[in-house]
């Protein structure tokens, strides 16, 4: 879809008539403030926020252009348990366990998509469809009197929003999920045109970080120009953000310093031009929109100190020459390879290290890192009062 058939939201409109103005204080705090060290270091804190943050809330795990088309699947490990993410012959999309209800052999290896309408287990060939249920088994003669329709594939509660998969990754998740939250930033993601957009490029990276410090990263533009000052830093203007909230999801933009005086606040394209747009959704997802193309991020936290990231990259449509997958690879191998693995997911190992060495009581945020603040605010809010 072409960015001139879409329109920008108010939030993101609004958002961009900071940044057009030369604002650098909106959603800023205004003193310094603190994180605990022991937030990103402490075992027992890691396996409070597993229980009560990603075993019991919607996330999202995936963009809807993982699975582009009708009767598509694919296997998903990265929680620690074995997933199965599906889109059924009428399109709808489906998480279930992947364990196949005989003897609990799993029904996909691998982390490629599969195509087809059906999903037969390797071992004894019981064969299920996308949407879960129970096709046929050899030899039904020797199961007498089981009822089909009680050994279909568990599910997990699961909700397609704007583009995105969002999911309780869990297999004790609670039945009655809220995907509220989810459908508060999916207006947002559609005015992207995020669920016809084309996944060009996947990668999981294993970082010796917690998922906190990868967190921290994306919730502030204060190390951009530095952190980045070889790569993308260049192309912005030094602490011109805007942020707000949309629940428990921040929103941010931040200014290209090469087309921030022309930015038009009423020409979606001249803004997606001079503005980058980046969401924060709760608790550990991030997205990424560039002029162009949009990373998304999705964190899969592995124990205090390490973590998995899979990056998916989208485009408008899929490249048809050589010279259009060149430009595309060339973005890629900048935000995936340097920008991300090279120098955001480096530094956050690098400051695990330095906090698990116990040099540090606490960090220090200064007033463009105050989104960290009250990130960390929700998280322990979620910990101390699940209803929160």
């Amino acid at each position: 879809m072409a960015v001139a058939s879409l329109s920008p939201t108010p939030g993101q409109r609004a958002l961009a008539e900071v940044i057009a103005a030369g604002r650098t204080d909106a959603g800023m705090g205004e003193a310094i403030a603190t994180v605990a060290a022991t937030a990103y270091t402490d075992p027992a804190i890691f396996e409070r926020e597993q229980a009560g943050l990603f075993r019991t809330l919607p996330q999202a795990i995936a963009p809807s252009a993982l699975l582009p088309e009708r009767s598509m699947a694919v296997a998903h490990d990265g929680f620690g348990i074995p997933l199965l993410l599906t889109r059924d012959g009428e399109g709808a999309a489906h998480i279930f366990l992947n364990v196949c209800q005989h003897r609990g052999t799993r029904l996909l290896e691998g982390c490629a998509t599969v195509h087809g309408p059906r999903l037969v287990c390797p071992y004894h060939a019981w064969t299920y469809a996308l949407d879960g249920r129970l096709l046929a088994l050899p030899r039904a003669d020797t199961f007498p009197r089981l009822a089909r329709g009680e050994h279909g594939l568990l599910p997990v509660p699961a909700h397609e929003a704007g583009g995105l998969i969002w999911a309780i990754p869990s297999p004790h998740a609670p039945s009655l999920a809220d995907f509220s939250d989810a459908a508060l930033v999916a207006r947002d993601f559609e005015a992207f045109g995020l669920a016809g957009l084309h996944l060009f490029r996947r990668a999981t990276h294993a970082v010796a970080a917690n998922w906190k410090l990868l967190m921290d990263a994306f919730l502030e533009s204060y190390h951009v120009r530095r952190l980045h000052s070889g790569t993308i830093g260049p192309f912005f203007a030094d602490g011109i953000t805007a942020v707000d909230w949309v629940g428990p999801h921040q929103r941010s933009a931040v200014g290209r310093a090469e087309t921030l005086a022309a930015v038009d606040k009423g020409d979606w394209a001249a803004l997606r031009a001079g503005i980058t747009f980046a969401y924060q959704l709760f608790p550990a997802t991030v997205m990424v929109v560039s002029p162009d193309y949009v990373n998304l991020l999705v964190l899969m936290p592995q124990a205090v100190g390490s973590t998995l990231v899979e990056d998916f990259m989208l485009i408008p449509e899929p490249p048809e020459t050589p010279e259009a997958e060149a430009h595309w690879q060339r973005s890629w191998d900048l935000l995936d390879g340097q920008v991300f693995a090279g120098e955001d997911f480096r530094a956050a190992a690098l400051g695990q290290q330095g906090l698990a060495s116990g040099a540090l009581d606490h960090v220090t945020l200064g007033t463009l890192e105050s989104g960290i603040r009250h990130f960390h605010d929700l998280v322990e809010a979620r910990l101390q009062d699940p209803a929160s």
